[in-house]
């Protein structure tokens, strides 16, 4: 009786069940990575050798690798192993008064997280509906817990260039090679990446954030209130002319002005108001 008092104190029609993901455990993490190795294709790599001095403009996350395994003495933990591949543009001088070719290299990054993700022992198969055809059968499932990896885009702090002589005093220390780039992001760049012994490097610092959750399917009991109803009709553009829908575009003031930073403890006219 209390159940039902309660949905319908709280506006809430039914409660049905779903099979929906749960987020059982989640951590979020803030890595400096020092001294990251970055590696270019083998024309890319001739102009590293000339290079006196490099600079990086910025880099992006090209993919994330991920590979989720039981721990064998904590049930219910996984070990998730994560590989992140940046994409690194840098500027590399090769002399004085020349201007500084743009080049294009990979970066390979490891890291591990342990998270709760709980228990399952049962086997999981599904079929997909074909019509007028037998129901195609789905592979059977891991029952395993599903890792999300959120980042956000790493932050360049610093780069170098490294003779060979240095390289070899173990100054600087990558233990992901050239080899484990897949071919598909090699393709991308035109050619194989080259890791020549007799050959400068060039290696970064980089600021990334991440965000891990363990995520598994269950059935859960939920309140339903109302049908999620569209609330804004569809404009059909196809008709309007290029300058119709120009002028219904705002005007975008914080690219010409940058706002400010707020702060609770200065007026209107932006002066202080401790004494």
């Amino acid at each position: 009786m209390s159940d039902h008092k309660f949905l319908h104190d709280s506006g809430c029609k039914e409660a049905v069940c779903i099979d929906a993901g749960r987020v059982y455990d989640s951590c979020s993490d803030k890595d400096c990575i020092e001294d990251l190795r970055v590696f270019f294709t083998e024309r890319e790599q001739m102009v590293i050798d000339r290079a006196v001095s490099v600079r990086a403009k910025n880099a992006c996350v090209l993919t994330t690798f991920i590979d989720i395994e039981p721990l064998p003495f904590n049930r219910g933990y996984y070990a998730c192993d994560l590989t992140f591949f940046f994409k690194v543009e840098i500027e590399a001088f090769t002399c004085r008064n020349v201007h500084p070719a743009t080049l294009c290299g990979v970066a390979v990054f490891r890291k591990r997280v342990i998270l709760f993700g709980s228990e399952g022992n049962v086997k999981i198969f599904s079929s997909e509906f074909r019509e007028d055809d037998s129901d195609r059968q789905q592979p059977l499932e891991r029952n395993l817990p599903t890792c999300k990896v959120q980042v956000a885009e790493p932050i360049v702090l610093s780069a170098c260039v490294v003779d060979p002589c240095e390289r070899r005093k173990c100054k600087f220390d990558c233990d992901c090679g050239c080899n484990s780039i897949p071919e598909g992001i090699a393709n991308s760049f035109g050619g194989c990446f080259v890791d020549p012994d007799e050959s400068k490097a060039v290696y970064v610092t980089l600021g990334i954030f991440t965000i891990v959750q363990l995520i598994r399917n269950v059935q859960m009991l939920v309140p339903v209130y109302d049908f999620c109803l569209p609330t804004k009709d569809c404009s059909d553009s196809t008709g309007d002319e290029p300058c119709d829908l120009f002028r219904k575009m705002h005007f975008p003031v914080d690219e010409f002005f940058p706002p400010e930073q707020k702060s609770d403890k200065k007026d209107k006219c932006g002066c202080d108001n401790r004494r």
